[in-house]
Parts: C-alpha cells; structure tokens; sequence
C-alpha cells in the first residue's frame, strides 16, 4: 500500500503545479467482501483523469460522479457503494471523498520519511453513513507529529467521529545484485508490483540505469564496498551475478543485515557449497539470516524463460513475506484475504 500512496501524493503534487485541483478517495470501511479491502485509495483530477484504482471498475465511475461536489464545494463526503447486486462480491464499500490540499511542510517531512525509510500511519475520520461533513478527512502521522491532507483541517482530535487507522511500513525495496539480461527482466516485473529496485552493477560491467527500466537506483561497486546501510526487513536481495565466488562474496557482505529475503540462482548443490562456504567463513551466522536465504529462488511453476523466471522469483518473495503458503485459491476454503 505504501507505494500506492506515495504515487497519488506525488500525481497530486503534480497536478497542483500544473493548477489542476484533486480529490481523495479512501475505502475507509467494509461490510462484507469486496476486490479490494480498507486502506486503499486512488486520486481523482479536475480534468477527470484518475490515478490508482479502488475496485474492478465500476466503482471508480461512481466515485468520478460523486468527486464532483467535492470540487464544487469543497467539503469531504462519504459516498456507499452495494457491491452484492453488481460485482458480485457480497460487499457495502464506505468511501471517503475529500480535497487533497496537502501542505509544504507535509510534503517536506513525507519525503524525508521516505527515503530515511520510516514507517508512517494514515488516519482518516469520518461516519458510516452518506453524508457531508467538513470534520471527514484524512491525515498522516510522521514520527508522533499529525498533518492534514487537506489544510482547510485546522483540528486534529476527532472525538465524536469513527477512525480508519492504517500502518505504512517503507516501501518495500529489491536488491537486485546482477546486471545481466535476467536482472533486467525480474527489475522490470519488480517494478511492476510497486517495489523500489536497485541494482548492484560490477565496476567493470559498464553498465548505468538506463540499460533497467523502472529501476530506482543503481550502484557500481564490488561486494566489499556494497552500501549495506538501508537494507532492513522490507528488504529483499536476489544474487544473479552467474558467478559463485562473487555470490559469496556477496553474502559474507550481506551477514550483519537483516533483509526479508535472499534468493540464490542455480541448482541446489550450488546452493549447498555457497552455504557450506559462507558457514566456513562466518561461523557466527545467525539462524534468521540463513533462514532467509532461498535457493533455487523462485516457485515452482514451471518457469524457462528469463520473464517466467522473473514471476516466478517475485512470487516467492511474496508468499514469504505474506507467511503464505501458495495453492491454487480454487483450493482454498474461506475467505481470500486475513481480516487485518
């Protein structure tokens, strides 16, 4: 979620420079089943045009009509969507509509969060009920300090109104530790999920980030010198250097941190001997970071191609950090989501 909403602030800054006025809108609440749950959001501009997405579809051109007085007026709105009878999905969205007005000093203390890789909290007040009401809004919390979305809020405490409260871990983040035709693949569907990926080029492979679309960043540089120091546990780290002494090196680099995830390409004796060496090197390894380390990365789905190979490491590296065990849904019994 955190990448969905770090889009719609920068589309709505954006737009702002370019005198286009926005509107937010929240999925806030939830009766019983829907495509998607509580928390997510999408931006709509004054000329029409909508970043992000709440549903399938049909709920984004309800949501387009009922932007329009917040527009007009400028006063925060919920609107209810009856899914039961029209996506099938046995639900009542309650959707909050407000201005998006956010103020510079939110905008400055939103990017530090971001790229000191903090976690935030959104909280947004409003009834379960259709209704107009100036106190509906939206605010963000940045290390214990409150700020609204929309500055016309000059209130913070909201006693007598219901809270949707959503915790914002960091942006989950790839380290892509390779700069072949692979990497090249797996950073582009990486980017597609919504990571941020950065890719750990060797000095003599001359390569920069033009040669990987949607990267974030990119890094030259040998295993001893690797940038350790904003690697946590929204972290993941793929090594596809196709080279076993540079893998290793890698991972003895990699020992004193503590990423979500470490995917090893190749079979798995090659995966056994870089273990065994690693060990050998580093006797002191923790239990949590050999636990974290995957080899053969990936599902097994019957990937060949460096594109199905690419889905299939991102898979992995979702079900692991979801603590999902993947199955086929026809076979699962219940509900699709956990309730949190």
């Amino acid at each position: 979620m955190t990448h969905e909403f770090k889009n719609i602030v920068e589309a709505g800054l954006s737009a702002s420079k370019n005198g286009l006025k926005s509107v937010l809108a929240s999925v806030v609440a939830l009766d019983g089943s829907s495509y998607r749950r509580p928390g997510v959001r999408m931006l709509i501009l004054e000329n029409e045009n909508m970043i992000g997405a709440v549903s399938g579809g049909c709920v984004e051109k309800e949501i387009l009509i009922q932007s329009q007085s917040v527009f007009r007026t400028g006063q925060s709105k919920i609107m209810t969507y009856d899914g039961r009878y029209r996506l099938g999905c046995e639900g009542v969205l309650y959707i909050l509509i407000e201005p998006f007005e956010p103020s510079e000093t939110f905008v400055s203390a939103f990017t530090k969060c971001l790229n000191q890789r903090q976690s935030f909290e959104v909280l947004s007040y409003f009834e379960k009920k259709e209704n107009v009401n100036p106190d509906y809004g939206s605010f963000v919390k940045i290390a214990d300090k409150l700020y609204a979305l929309n500055t016309s809020k000059k209130h913070f405490e909201k006693p007598k109104l219901s809270v949707f409260k959503q915790y914002m871990p960091p942006c989950f983040k790839l380290m892509i530790v390779g700069a072949e035709h692979d990497a090249v693949q797996l950073c582009q569907y990486a980017a597609l999920t919504g990571w941020e990926v950065t890719i750990i080029a060797g000095v003599k492979e001359h390569k920069s980030i033009q040669d990987f679309p949607k990267a974030h960043a990119l890094q030259v540089t040998t295993p001893e010198t690797l940038d350790v120091s904003h690697i946590d546990n929204q972290t993941a780290v793929v090594l596809m250097t196709h080279n076993f002494a540079y893998d290793l090196r890698y991972l003895v680099a990699l020992k004193d941190t503590n990423p979500n995830y470490i995917g090893l390409l190749g079979p798995s004796k090659r995966r056994d001997d870089l273990l065994s060496q690693l060990i050998e090197y580093c006797p002191e390894l923790s239990d949590a970071f050999l636990e974290s380390i995957h080899g053969p990365a990936g599902l097994n789905i019957g990937s060949e191609t460096p594109q199905e190979i690419a889905i299939s490491i991102v898979s992995e590296i979702l079900a692991f950090t979801r603590k999902q065990h993947p199955l086929s849904l026809n076979q699962k019994t219940g509900r699709i989501h956990s309730k949190h």
